[in-house]
C-alpha cells in the first residue's frame, strides 16, 4: 500500500542567521511553534495544536532569493502583511491580484524571501 505522503513536499527547511529571531518572527507573524533539538536547529511546526513538524530552521545554511519559493497560504492577506511588517519582515512585492485570488512576497529577518496567498480579491 502506497502511503498518502508519497512524493509530496514534506519538509521545508529555512536558513537562520539568528535561530532565536527569525523563531520569534514567525511566531509571532504566524504563530508557528517550534520543536528545539539543541542550540543549533529548530524543528517548525505548524499554527494548529496537532500539526505535524513541516520543516527547520537551520543556522548552518545560508538565506537565499531565487531559489525554491515557499508559499504561505492566509485567511487575510492584509492582516498578515500587516503582521509581517510589525515583525521585522519587509514586504518586496505586493499584495497583488493574480488569476488564484492575491498574494504577496516578503523577506524574514534572516533574508530569505517566501510568499503569502488567499483566495480572496
Amino acid at each position: 500500500m502506497t502511503s498518502s505522503r508519497h512524493h509530496r513536499i514534506d519538509y521545508v527547511e529555512l536558513a537562520a542567521t539568528d535561530l532565536q529571531q527569525l523563531k520569534t518572527f514567525y511566531a509571532d507573524t504566524f504563530g508557528w511553534a517550534f520543536n528545539d533539538y539543541g542550540p543549533d536547529y529548530a524543528g517548525i511546526q505548524g499554527a494548529a495544536p496537532d500539526d505535524a513538524e513541516v520543516g527547520g530552521l537551520n543556522p548552518e545554511a545560508t538565506p537565499s532569493r531565487g531559489g525554491v519559493f515557499v508559499q504561505l497560504y492566509s485567511d487575510d492577506l492584509d492582516a498578515t502583511a500587516e503582521a509581517i511588517r510589525a515583525n521585522g519582515g519587509e514586504i518586496i512585492n505586493g499584495p497583488y491580484g493574480f488569476p488564484g485570488g492575491r498574494r504577496l512576497h516578503f523577506v524574514d529577518p534572516s533574508g530569505n524571501e517566501l510568499g503569502v496567498w488567499t483566495e480572496q480579491q
